[in-house]
C-alpha cells in the first residue's frame, strides 16, 4: 500500500470543520505555482517519492511541454501541526490571463489564497488582477516570495512591493523556494493559522445537503463526474441527489477525494472538496456553478459563477469533410472539461461545414485547437480570429462575428467594437519603445506612474482586435521580455474598421476576408495578396489576386499561366503547323479563363490562417 494511503488510514474518517483548510495558489504565469505544489505534496507524503515528477498536478502533456497550467487541479493533503491532524484541500490554478475563469471558479471553493510572487521578477500585471479577484470574494491572503534560492533574487525589493500593494508589514510576508523546499513547511503552518476553517452556509434550523460544482469531467464508463465543494451536510455513496440548475436527478454511484488521483471514500463531509460519480451520460446535463442538493430535503441554490464571455471568435473546419461529426463530438467533449468554450455550427461555401467557436483569448484558441489535433486526431483549418462587432445598418443593429457576414460599406451607419483596459508593468528604460508600439496598435495611454521604485506602470485603452494582432509577442520583444500585461474587456466603443475581401480569378474567397482598421487597409491588402501570390499554384490560364475594400480594388497581383509545350512532339515541316497549334492553345486558354475557377489547396488556407 502506498505511503500516502497508510497515512490517511490513521486519520479520522469524519473531520471537524475546525481542522479543514481550503486554499488556492494564485500568481502571474511562470512564478512557480506548480513547483511549490510539488514540494507541498512531498512534504505531506501525499505522493510517494518514487512517483514524484515535476508538475505532478499538471496532467496534460501540453501543460508539461509548455510549462504552464491550463486546468485547475484539486488535491487533498494531510498535515500535522503541534500534534493535531489537519486536512488541507489545495486547488492549483493557471496563471495566464486567458484562463482567469479557471482561477475565479477555484477561488469560490476556498477560504484562503497564497499570493505567490517571483523574487526575480517582482509583482507583475497578472498578479494585480488575480489579487483583485481574491479580495472581491473576501479570501484570506498569504503573501509569499518564491525562488529565493536564485542568484538574481531581489527578496527585499519584492517584499517592499507586496507590502505596499497589500498594506501589510514585510515581516508578515513569507519566503520560500519551490525548487529546494526551503520555507515550505513554515508556509503550511501559516496556511493553518491564517486561513479560516469552513463555515456552514445554511441556517441552524435547516437540514439537508448542498455542494458547489466547481468543475467536472466526462467518462465513457462513469458518465459525468462532478468536482465539488460540500457547503452543507454530507454526501454518501448511494444518496439520491439533484442538480438544481440542470434539473437532473441522480444517485451518487461513487464519492471520493483527490490525492491527487481519485480515491473512493465512504462520504464527503461538510467543508470538504472531492468528487461524485453521477452516471449521467447526457452531454450538457450540467454546468459549473450548479448546486447539488438532496432530493428529500433540497436547499436553495448557491450563487454559482458568472457565465464566461468569449472575446475571440474563430471558425474551425475539418480538413476532411468526413470528419465533421468527429469534430462536433470532440468539441462537445472539450466543452465538458472547459466551461468557457462555446461553439455553434456554420457553413462556408469554400470550406464546407464547421463551427464558429468562442474563446477567452488567443492562447485559449491555440490550446483548444492543439488538443483537438492531439487528443482527437483531427486536422483542422482555423479561420482568422476576429472579435464581435455591433453594426448599425439601415435595417437595424446586429452583432457580427465573422468578416464574411460583415455588411457592405454603403449599408453601414455605425460600427462599435470591444475595447480593453490594460495594465503594463515594465522597467522604465523600455517605456519609449512601448509607447511607439502602443501608437502602432491604436492604444490610448492613461495613467503612468512609478511601480515599486524601479518599474513603471502604464494604464492603457486599446481595441481588442489590436490586442489580438500579435501585441503580446511584440511587447515581449521590445521590452526584452521584462514587460508584463494584464487586461479586461471594457465595453464597446465606436470603431473605424472596414471589411477587406480577397478575390481570386474575380471570385471572392470568404475564408480570406477580414476586418481591418481603415488606416491600415491598404497595407493589409498588399501584404495578403503578396502572400497569396507566393503560395497559390499556377493554372493553365493567367489570373489575378485582388484585395477589395470600399467597393473598389486596392491591391492586385497577377499569376502567370502554366506553360505547356504543345509543339514539342513536332519535327521538321512547315512553321505554319506550329503557329496553328499555338493559336489553338491560345483560344483554349481564353475559354478556360472565362469559365474556369482556381482550385485553392487546403495547405494554402493553412499558411494564410497562420
Amino acid at each position: 500500500m502506498a505511503r500516502g494511503l497508510r497515512l490517511w488510514a490513521s486519520f479520522p474518517v469524519s473531520w471537524p470543520l475546525m481542522d479543514i483548510r481550503n486554499f488556492s495558489i494564485i500568481a502571474h504565469i511562470d512564478h512557480g505555482k506548480s513547483t511549490l505544489a510539488d514540494r507541498m505534496l512531498e512534504l505531506t507524503h501525499t505522493v510517494e517519492a518514487r512517483k514524484m515528477q515535476a508538475q505532478v498536478l499538471d496532467k496534460m502533456d501540453l501543460e508539461r511541454e509548455r510549462g504552464i497550467t491550463i486546468k485547475m487541479t484539486p488535491v487533498r493533503m494531510a498535515h500535522k501541526l503541534d500534534g493535531n491532524d489537519y486536512q488541507l484541500n489545495l486547488i492549483d490554478t493557471p496563471g495566464h490571463i486567458d484562463f482567469s475563469y479557471e482561477v475565479s471558479r477555484s477561488l469560490r471553493a476556498v477560504e484562503g489564497a497564497i499570493l505567490l510572487v517571483d523574487s526575480t521578477q517582482g509583482v507583475q500585471a497578472q498578479t494585480l488582477s488575480v489579487l483583485a479577484m481574491a479580495k472581491e470574494i473576501g479570501l484570506s491572503i498569504i503573501p509569499v516570495v518564491n525562488k529565493i534560492d536564485l542568484p538574481a533574487a531581489n527578496i527585499k525589493e519584492t517584499k517592499r512591493e507586496i507590502g505596499e500593494l497589500l498594506g501589510t508589514k514585510e515581516e508578515d510576508i513569507l519566503s520560500v523556494s519551490g525548487k529546494t523546499g526551503e520555507g515550505v513547511e513554515a508556509l503550511l503552518a501559516e496556511v493553518i493559522k491564517r486561513v479560516p476553517p469552513p463555515k456552514k452556509a445554511r441556517r441552524d434550523n435547516e437540514e439537508g445537503t448542498r455542494a458547489l460544482v466547481f468543475d467536472f469531467e466526462y467518462s465513457n464508463h462513469k458518465g459525468i463526474v462532478l468536482f465539488l465543494r460540500v457547503m452543507d451536510g454530507n454526501i454518501k455513496k448511494g444518496d439520491k441527489l439533484q442538480l438544481l440548475q440542470a434539473k437532473e436527478s441522480f444517485a451518487a454511484l461513487e464519492v471520493g477525494i483527490f490525492s491527487p488521483a481519485m480515491i473512493a471514500r465512504d462520504s464527503l463531509e461538510e467543508g470538504e472538496t472531492g468528487y461524485v460519480v453521477t452516471g449521467i451520460k447526457k452531454i450538457g446535463a450540467t454546468t459549473v456553478g450548479d448546486t447539488v442538493t438532496g432530493e428529500k430535503h433540497p436547499l436553495v441554490a448557491l450563487s454559482g459563477y458568472k457565465e464566461p464571455q468569449p472575446v475571440v471568435w474563430a471558425s474551425l473546419y475539418p480538413e476532411d469533410a468526413d470528419d465533421f461529426s468527429t469534430l462536433r463530438q470532440a468539441l462537445e467533449r472539450l466543452k465538458l472539461e472547459d466551461a468557457s468554450l462555446s461553439f455553434e455550427e456554420e457553413a462556408s461555401p469554400t470550406l464546407g461545414r464547421g463551427f464558429r467557436s468562442g474563446f477567452l483569448g488567443m492562447l485559449h484558441l491555440e490550446i483548444i485547437t492543439e488538443r483537438l489535433r492531439r487528443e482527437h486526431n483531427l486536422t483542422l483549418i482555423v479561420a482568422l480570429p476576429t472579435v464581435a462587432y455591433e453594426v448599425t445598418t439601415k435595417k437595424g443593429i446586429e452583432t457580427i462575428y465573422s468578416a464574411a457576414l460583415f455588411p457592405v460599406e454603403g449599408d453601414i451607419l455605425k460600427i462599435r467594437e470591444p475595447w480593453v483596459t490594460a495594465t503594463i508593468i515594465t522597467p522604465p528604460q523600455y517605456v519609449g519603445a512601448i509607447m511607439q508600439l502602443l501608437f502602432e496598435h491604436e492604444a490610448e495611454v492613461g495613467d503612468t506612474e512609478n511601480f515599486g521604485g524601479e518599474r513603471t506602470s502604464l494604464t492603457i485603452l486599446m481595441p481588442l482586435r489590436e490586442l489580438m494582432r500579435n501585441f503580446f509577442d511584440e511587447l515581449k520583444s521590445v521590452s526584452s521580455g521584462f514587460a508584463s500585461l494584464s487586461y479586461e474587456v471594457a465595453g464597446l466603443q465606436e470603431g473605424d474598421v472596414v471589411r477587406l475581401d480577397i478575390l481570386v480569378a474575380d471570385e471572392p474567397v470568404t475564408a480570406f476576408s477580414r476586418i481591418v482598421s481603415r488606416k491600415k487597409v491598404d497595407e493589409e491588402a498588399q501584404a495578403l495578396v503578396e502572400k497569396l501570390q507566393k503560395n497559390l499554384p499556377k493554372q493553365l490560364f493567367p489570373y489575378k489576386i485582388q484585395g477589395r475594400a470600399f467597393g473598389r480594388i486596392i491591391a492586385s497581383r497577377s499569376v502567370s499561366a502554366m506553360r505547356k509545350d504543345v509543339t514539342g512532339y513536332l519535327y521538321g515541316g512547315d512553321v505554319s503547323r506550329k503557329k496553328k497549334l499555338l493559336e489553338k492553345q491560345k483560344k483554349g486558354k481564353k475559354r478556360m479563363k472565362e469559365s474556369g475557377k482556381v482550385n485553392i489547396p487546403q495547405e494554402v488556407f493553412l499558411k494564410v490562417m497562420r
